[in-house]
């Protein structure tokens, strides 16, 4: 298997192809969960394409489900389903839709994009794993503006009550949701102290640092008995340089000139 960082360029890559060629949206929601991404197919997940539905394997859901371009690039590296699936995204009539979809797409463990619907679902999971004895591990990534949705701090509350160290919620926190930023919109600060007053084990890492990321997911549960939280700062568009912390592509789409630019952006870093 390819390492984390020659993967998330791999993921970024497929995704700016997909989003072009359905002119659809998200692009930046997508690079800025490329690498956190990255090191979970490449390093953390006990998953295997050959058994997609092993009882004992690693769950993860996706919550901010329009990055499903990435998500699903993933797979395809993985070998979950052919990469050539990729060049259906968002078509009519296709399998892979713009929103996460678990409908005959194996490595899908729900579908998602309904926002605050994934850290719920997680916790379910977690609390079956928890009374059957199960080994597995559940990871739920939230995006920062998801975190606007009340369901997510019910769930917040539900998980430390039943002791659920089986699970890892990691926030991309990359401070720009759909119509501004974070801290115009809604903000969340102080967001560390918040996990941490509803019982939660917390850690922040630099999102787009491996070895962080990879440290902070190899050492869940952070405490016994205590849901785990990763609070990944990250940037919207990471890894192409006119996309950056640029709140247009939220929803634009690249042209095949800005698509060619971004490309060779991505092609200088190997």
């Amino acid at each position: 298997m390819d390492d984390s960082v020659t993967f998330a360029r791999k993921i970024r890559a497929h995704a700016l192809r997909m989003v072009h060629a359905a002119n659809a949206s998200h692009i930046g929601s997508c690079l800025s969960a490329a690498d956190v991404i990255a090191v979970l197919y490449s390093r953390v997940l006990k998953i295997d394409p050959a058994v997609p539905l092993d009882p004992e394997r690693d769950r993860f859901i996706l919550s901010k489900g329009h990055a499903a371009a990435v998500l699903y690039a993933a797979l395809a590296e993985r070998g979950f389903i052919p990469l050539s699936h990729l060049e259906t995204y968002c078509r009519d009539g296709a399998v892979l839709s713009g929103h996460v979809t678990s409908h005959g797409i194996s490595g899908v463990e729900v579908s998602t994009g309904s926002l605050g619907h994934g850290l719920p679902i997680a916790c379910g999971m977690a609390l079956c794993g928890k009374r059957e004895g199960s080994s597995y591990r559940v990871f739920a990534m939230l995006g920062d503006g998801e975190l606007d949705e009340g369901s997510n701090w019910e769930a917040a509350l539900f998980a430390p009550q039943h002791e659920l160290d089986n699970l890892v919620a990691i926030v991309d926190y990359n401070k720009i949701q759909s119509f501004g930023h974070v801290k115009d919109v809604i903000g969340l600060e102080p967001l560390f102290d918040k996990w941490r007053a509803f019982r939660w084990a917390v850690r922040e890492v630099d999102g787009h640092d491996h070895m962080q990321v990879e440290r902070a997911l190899a050492g869940v549960p952070f405490e016994h008995g205590k849901p785990s939280v990763v609070i990944a700062h990250t940037v919207k568009g990471k890894g192409i340089s006119f996309m950056e912390d640029n709140l247009a592509w939220h929803y634009k789409s690249p042209n095949a000139e800005q698509l060619i630019k971004a490309l060779g952006e991505l092609e200088d870093k190997k």
